[in-house]
């Protein structure tokens, strides 16, 4: 005869393994999945926060095969593609200083928070200054999708915004 309670418990703890060697599984899955796809286009930079100096050539590469992987799926032209991809680099080019902006002032943020005493107006002037800044990135960025909406046509951008939305779990 067998103990009941004892028979619960090896059950619990064997499920509780399982659970255990599962949720392993997935995160190393997932973990593996995002490397690959991480790295289709090129090495990504490390470093913490915003990430190092990305070269402009990488950058450029990676511009090109993302426009060209996205507009694939609306059937776009090369011609559209290339418009489109050099819109797209501009902007880049044109946003990089403010990322180095963005950077610099994360530094400063950390090196405040490391110091001995908290200086909590210095820090509030940085966060604002950072917030000006991706306002500033924000309206460029902006600027740039709706130019290259422009060179679509307007079937084409209702099949970007329909697989957008699909992407991100709306649709």
């Amino acid at each position: 005869m067998t103990d009941k309670p004892q028979a619960a418990a090896d059950f619990s703890h064997r499920w509780t393994v399982a659970g255990i060697a599962a949720a392993t599984v997935a995160v190393a899955g997932a973990a593996l999945a995002w490397h690959g796809h991480a790295h289709a286009f090129g090495p990504v930079p490390q470093g913490p926060g915003l990430r190092q100096q990305v070269d402009p050539e990488v950058r450029d590469k990676r511009i090109e095969a993302l426009t060209a992987l996205r507009l694939a799926e609306i059937n776009a032209t090369p011609e559209q593609t290339s418009r489109i991809a050099a819109i797209m680099k501009v902007a880049a080019s044109e946003l990089a200083p403010v990322r180095e902006q963005l950077q610099a002032l994360q530094h400063r943020s950390a090196q405040l928070l490391a110091a001995p005493t908290i200086d909590r107006a210095q820090l509030e002037a940085l966060r604002v200054q950072r917030q000006q800044l991706r306002e500033t990135a924000s309206r460029r960025m902006s600027q740039a999708r709706a130019d290259a909406a422009e060179v679509l046509t307007p079937e084409q951008r209702a099949g970007l915004a329909e697989r957008r939305l699909r992407r991100h779990g709306r649709g």
